[in-house]
């Protein structure tokens, strides 16, 4: 009965942003690779090697134009027909796939599947998977492009930080798309770390990096920013509904107006743009402090 749920929930995802119907444009390609991992899929358009990509899975949202390919449903409840669909020749996956049957399925197929390597989630992590990724697409002289600005992003971003006199409280709220729930990221998340690098702080803490949405968890991280990831943010339709969420309309955050949306794929993976989301965040949580 789950697994149903699961796969009907993730249908209605993938036919409400309509992307589930994208016609494949790339047939005639010898090279037909289908890309499942969000982060990888950044890194390919910012490499300027999407050309033999024909599908991603739906998280894969950045750039705008990656929207234009078919995808094939989301990354931790995927079904083998709609991958075969693609005729694939290659799978990019992060080890971040699922569920484990259908893992098992593929690779009982004998279709080739690659991971690049599994690097730190740091700056210096990411700069080597861009270079091994650029390596492998033959994209080396544009993955160098990219690190360089990604440093001396961070470099502004950081030597920003320390202009600020205080640390805000920052609330960061996701949708899970795969149990239907609204989720809280903590300290010990991508997004802490990107909040730290902003100059604020992580409102909760808590050893995995997600942890469930309560009233509870709301009153105890009394933030002084709310921000609200795109998909939880885009059904509620406003700052207004966002303060039905139970405990939120208290929060000093909604009450002052602090509550933005920000994109997901923006809060969960470093990757190029990493440096220039800190300076946007730190426009958020600082204002022209």
């Amino acid at each position: 009965m789950r697994r149903t749920f699961i796969i009907l929930l993730a249908a209605f995802s993938l036919s409400s942003c309509g992307r589930f119907g994208n016609e494949d444009k790339k047939k005639d390609h010898e090279e037909r690779i289908v890309c499942i991992s969000k982060q990888y899929s950044e890194i390919i358009y910012a490499l300027g090697a999407e050309e033999d990509i024909v599908a991603l899975d739906v998280s894969s949202t950045y750039p705008p134009e990656i929207k234009d390919l078919p995808t094939i449903g989301y990354h931790r409840a995927l079904a083998v027909e709609p991958i075969l669909s693609m005729k694939p020749t290659l799978i990019l996956e992060d080890n971040n796939i699922g569920p484990e049957h259908v893992v098992t399925q593929l690779k009982d197929l004998k279709i080739p599947m690659k991971q690049f390597g599994q690097y730190e989630n740091t700056i210096s992590g990411t700069d080597s998977l861009i270079r091994e990724m650029g390596s492998y697409f033959h994209k080396e002289e544009k993955a160098e492009e990219l690190t360089k600005k990604l440093n001396a992003d961070m470099n502004y971003a950081k030597q920003q930080a320390l202009w600020y006199e205080k640390k805000p409280k920052v609330l960061v709220i996701h949708f899970g798309q795969a149990n239907n729930i609204y989720l809280v990221m903590t300290k010990n998340s991508t997004a802490g770390k990107l909040i730290d690098w902003a100059g604020g702080e992580m409102a909760v803490d808590g050893e995995r990096g997600m942890t469930q949405f309560s009233p509870e968890v709301v009153a105890q991280s009394d933030p002084d920013v709310i921000l609200l990831t795109d998909f939880g943010y885009d059904r509620l339709g406003s700052t207004e509904e966002v303060g039905t969420l139970p405990g939120i309309s208290s929060t000093r955050a909604f009450k002052e107006g602090k509550v933005f949306r920000v994109e997901e794929h923006d809060m969960v993976y470093l990757g190029p743009r990493t440096g220039e989301n800190i300076i946007e965040l730190q426009k958020l949580l600082h204002g022209s402090e």
